[in-house]
C-alpha cells in the first residue's frame, strides 16, 4: 500500500491505495480515503498530514505482512478434543451476497421501522432464506440447523414465528420490492412472459381459508392449495400468488401482477399450463391481457381418431425443413437431436386451436431411462411389500398387476410386475403434444413449448430442493410467509445459477453449498473441510471473494462477512432501489 495525493485548485486529498492484478491487468484500488490536507491538519493538531499518512500506511503494511505470514498450529496427541462445536457451514456466504445485492436487508429494515418491530426482522428473514436453501426443514428445527452457520443466530424460536406473522402480512409489498430490484438480472430479451399453476399439499386436516379438501392422486393428503407463478422468458421468477385449489371463481389479479403485465405489454404473454387448469387460468386473465396459451396435452387422453393420427409414423416434418419423414425408418444416430412434428387444426366447443405433436429421440431416451429406474424401484418394492399393503405411488402402480386370494379367511393381495403394462407405456415415450392459439411456424411453437421447462424447473426446485411441501401450517398468513420465503429463496438460487453462467443446475449448486464446511481451530481461525471443484472455483471467481485458503484467520473471516454485505458488488453498477 502507498500514499496517493489528488490535487485540485484549492485542496489536496490523501488516499491509501494498493496495486492489484485483475483479469490479466495490473491496476490499483483505493483502500481508504484519509481526507483533505486541510481537514487532517485540524484533526492532527498541527502535525504534518503527509508524515502522519506515511506512518499510518507503514503500520497498515506491517499488519498486512503479519497477516500474510504462515499460521502455526500447536496440537497435542495427548489432549482430548473438546465437546465444543468445531464444524461450521460457510456456503451461505454466497447466498448472503445476493441477499444484500437484492436490497432485502433494506426492505426488511423498512418493514421493521413501519411496524415498530422489537426483533431484528432482517436477521431472522435472511437466516430463514439461507436455511431454506441449504438446510430445508421445519421452523421448529430451523434454529438448531442455523447453529451450523459461521454466523450463528442470535434470536429465538418465537422470533421466527413473529417474523412469519409479519412476512405473511406484507408478502405483496415484499414481492413488489423484489420485482423492482431483480429486474437488473433480466434483460427480457425473449419478449415472453410465462404463467403456470401447481398444487401445494399440507399435512394437516384443517381445510379452512386457502386450503381445500382434496383427495390427492399423488400423496393422498387432504389439504391442498394452488400456487401461480410468473416467470420471464429468461427463467427468472417475478411474482407468485396462492389460491384455493380448483376454485371456480374468477381470481382477481394483484396490483403487482397487473404491473408485470403492463411492463410486458409489448411482449407476448403466454399462459403455460396443463389441460385440467386451462379454464381456471383463462378466467384469471380474461379482460386483463390479450394472452396466448400453450396447453400440454397427454397423448393417451386424446380422442381415438386424434391419437391414431398422432401415433402414425408417417407424415412427420423436421424443424427447418418441408420434407416429410416416416419416423419408423429414420436414422437414429443422425437424428439424435432432431425434433419431428406434425400439426392440424381442430374445433372443440366452437374454439379453433392447433394441435401440435412432437417426436424426439432425445426425449424417448430420457423417458425410457426414467421408466427403467421406476421399474427397478417397483420390483424392489414388491419384494419387501407386506401382502396386505396397498400401493399408493401413482407411477409405480401403473406397472403392477394384482391377484387377490383368500387365505385363512383373510384376503391376501399378491403383486407382480406386469411387463405388458410397461410395453404399453413405452409407445408414448417419444411423443408430446400441445394445444395453442399462437400463429407462426410450428417449430417456433415447439421452441416456446420447450422453454416451458423453465417454469416447470422452478416448481420442481421449489418442491424438491427447497422442500416447500408438505407444509404443517394452519394460519393463512403463515402459509403466505412460508411460500414467500420459498419464492425468495428460489429467486436467490436462480440468480446464483446465472452468476455461474448456467453451467451448473440448482440441485448441484445447493449440494455444494451444503458441503462447504469449515473446521474451527482454536486461537487460529477456520480450515476449509470441503473438496475444491470447478463449481467452488466458479463460486469464488464470480462472487468476488475466496474461502478456499489453507486457513482463514478470524480477521480475514470478518472481512469476508463484510464483503458479502456490500452492495458495491452489483454488476453494471446498478443501485438498489
Amino acid at each position: 500500500m502507498r500514499l496517493k495525493i489528488s490535487r485540485s485548485k484549492n485542496s489536496a486529498s490523501l488516499y491509501v491505495i494498493e496495486s492489484i492484478y485483475d483479469n490479466g491487468f495490473n491496476s490499483s484500488r483505493v483502500v481508504e480515503k484519509l481526507g483533505t490536507e486541510e481537514d487532517l491538519r485540524k484533526k492532527l493538531n498541527g502535525q504534518d498530514p503527509y508524515e502522519w499518512a506515511n506512518n499510518y500506511i507503514d503500520t497498515l503494511n506491517q499488519l498486512k505482512k503479519e497477516e500474510s505470514e504462515k499460521v502455526t498450529i500447536a496440537l497435542s496427541p495427548n489432549t482430548v478434543v473438546s465437546s465444543d462445536q468445531r464444524q461450521f457451514n460457510g456456503g451461505y456466504l454466497f447466498l448472503q451476497k445476493i441477499y444484500h445485492e437484492l436490497g432485502l436487508d433494506l426492505i426488511s429494515k423498512n418493514i421493521s421501522k413501519k411496524h415498530s418491530l422489537k426483533f431484528d426482522l432482517d436477521n431472522v428473514f435472511s437466516k430463514l432464506l439461507y436455511s431454506r436453501i441449504i438446510y430445508p426443514s421445519s421452523k421448529l428445527s430451523t434454529p438448531k440447523l442455523l447453529a451450523k452457520f459461521l454466523e450463528p443466530p442470535n434470536f429465538e424460536l418465537q422470533d421466527i414465528y413473529r417474523a412469519l406473522d409479519v412476512i405473511g402480512n406484507v408478502t405483496d409489498y415484499l414481492q413488489e420490492c423484489i420485482y423492482k430490484n431483480s429486474l437488473k438480472y433480466s434483460n427480457h430479451s425473449t419478449n415472453i412472459l410465462y404463467y403456470d399453476l401447481a398444487n401445494l399439499f399440507f399435512e394437516i386436516d384443517n381445510t379452512s381459508g386457502l386450503k381445500k379438501h382434496y383427495i390427492s392422486r399423488e400423496h393422498g393428503i387432504n389439504s391442498i392449495s394452488q400456487i401461480g407463478l410468473f416467470i420471464d422468458g429468461d427463467g427468472l421468477p417475478l411474482a407468485f400468488s396462492i389460491n384455493p385449489e380448483n376454485t371456480n371463481e374468477k381470481t382477481s389479479l394483484k396490483p403487482l401482477e397487473k404491473q408485470i403485465l403492463n411492463d410486458f405489454k409489448s411482449s407476448k404473454f403466454i399462459v403455460c399450463t396443463d389441460a385440467t387448469r386451462a379454464s381456471i387460468v383463462d378466467g384469471m386473465f380474461n379482460g386483463y391481457v390479450d394472452s396466448a396459451f400453450v396447453t400440454t396435452q397427454s397423448i393417451k387422453q386424446l380422442k381415438d381418431h386424434l391419437m391414431q393420427w398422432a401415433l402414425d409414423s408417417k407424415h412427420w416434418r423436421i424443424c427447418g425443413s418441408d420434407k416429410f419423414y416416416d419416423i419408423s425408418a429414420i436414422d437414429v444416430d443422425a437424428h439424435k437431436k432432431s425434433i419431428f412434428y406434425k400439426e392440424r387444426w381442430i374445433n372443440e366447443n366452437g374454439l379453433e386451436k392447433r394441435l401440435i405433436v412432437a417426436f424426439s429421440i432425445k426425449t424417448q431416451t430420457y423417458q425410457r431411462h426414467i421408466r427403467q429406474e421406476q421399474i427397478k424401484g417397483t420390483g424392489m418394492l414388491i419384494k419387501i411389500m407386506p401382502k396386505r399393503f396397498k400401493i399408493k405411488q401413482n407411477v409405480r402402480k401403473k406397472f403392477v398387476a394384482i391377484i387377490k386370494s383368500t387365505k385363512e379367511k383373510e384376503e391376501v393381495i399378491d403383486y407382480f410386475l406386469d411387463r405388458t403394462l410397461t410395453t404399453k407405456e413405452e409407445k408414448f415415450d417419444e411423443f408430446y403434444a400441445v394445444y395453442t392459439n399462437l400463429d407462426g411456424k410450428a417449430e417456433e411453437i415447439i421452441k416456446i413449448s420447450s422453454q416451458r421447462s423453465k417454469i416447470e424447473e422452478s416448481f420442481r426446485t421449489m418442491k424438491s430442493e427447497l422442500k416447500s411441501q408438505p407444509a404443517l401450517l394452519n394460519r393463512d398468513n403463515r402459509m403466505h410467509a412460508h411460500f414467500t420465503t420459498c419464492f425468495v429463496a428460489l429467486i436467490i438460487s436462480i440468480i446464483l445459477e446465472r452468476k455461474l453462467n448456467n453451467e451448473f443446475p440448482c440441485s448441484e449448486i445447493i449440494k455444494t453449498l451444503r458441503s462447504m464446511m469449515f473446521t474451527k481451530v482454536k486461537y487460529a481461525g477456520y480450515v476449509p473441510a470441503y473438496d475444491t471443484t470447478k463449481l467452488t472455483d466458479q463460486l469464488h471467481e464470480q462472487l468476488g471473494f475466496r474461502t478456499d485458503f489453507e486457513i482463514i484467520t478470524y480477521k480475514e473471516l470478518r472481512t469476508i462477512k463484510n464483503e458479502t454485505k456490500l452492495k458495491k458488488a452489483l454488476k453494471r453498477n446498478d443501485k438498489i432501489k
